[in-house]
């Protein structure tokens, strides 16, 4: 079975965005982008709430092209044209949508039956509300924080409205060189 990993920055406080979606905090570096890279070279789906959805769609397809694309960029723009993508939307037309399956209806059902699928690894990049919805629906196997220096005081939640207890088991820590900590954990196995 396929594992469904979540993907996501968060302040030393817990937050994924600021109070107006702002997320200029997250420091990046080329270390960090080769780990990225170690990360989608193990996944042939990528999921997404409707608004990171539409974000990525507006930069990646044409990045590329933007003046002195990095190497990272580039790979990241091939990468993101043949992945498969799946995006969480009551409202989104999926009319005219290259490699991009919709789902509204019988959420769990459906991501059940694509973790079911023969291939490698479904991220969710981004995406904190579609996250919330697929932890209390107990589908995330996986999860990628990279937790920032900041203390952002207020904002977007990483949990919300959890559910129930979910025991997990740290698997790896990495400090990057501008500081930012990973922290990889996996649901335990009953």
């Amino acid at each position: 079975m396929r594992n469904l990993v979540f993907f996501m920055h968060a302040s030393l406080d817990g937050f994924v965005a600021g109070p107006q979606g702002e997320m200029n905090w997250i420091k990046l570096s080329p270390e960090m982008m080769d780990f990225v890279a170690t990360m989608t070279a193990g996944a042939d789906s990528a999921l997404y709430g409707r608004v990171t959805y539409q974000l990525m769609e507006s930069y990646w397809p044409t990045a590329p092209q933007q003046p002195n694309p990095t190497q990272h960029t580039l790979d990241h723009a091939k990468w993101y044209a043949q992945v498969h993508k799946v995006v969480l939307s009551r409202t989104l037309n999926h009319a005219n949508l290259v490699n991009t399956l919709v789902l509204n209806e019988n959420l769990s059902e459906r991501i059940l039956e694509l973790k079911q699928q023969t291939g490698k690894n479904i991220l969710i990049f981004g995406s904190p509300a579609a996250s919330h919805s697929l932890l209390n629906l107990g589908l995330i196997d996986e999860f990628y924080i990279f937790v920032n220096p900041i203390i952002l005081g207020k904002g977007m939640p990483l949990f919300k409205d959890v559910m129930e207890k979910i025991p997990l088991e740290l698997t790896e820590t990495k400090v990057f060189g501008n500081g930012v900590v990973l922290l990889h954990y996996k649901k335990e196995v009953s």
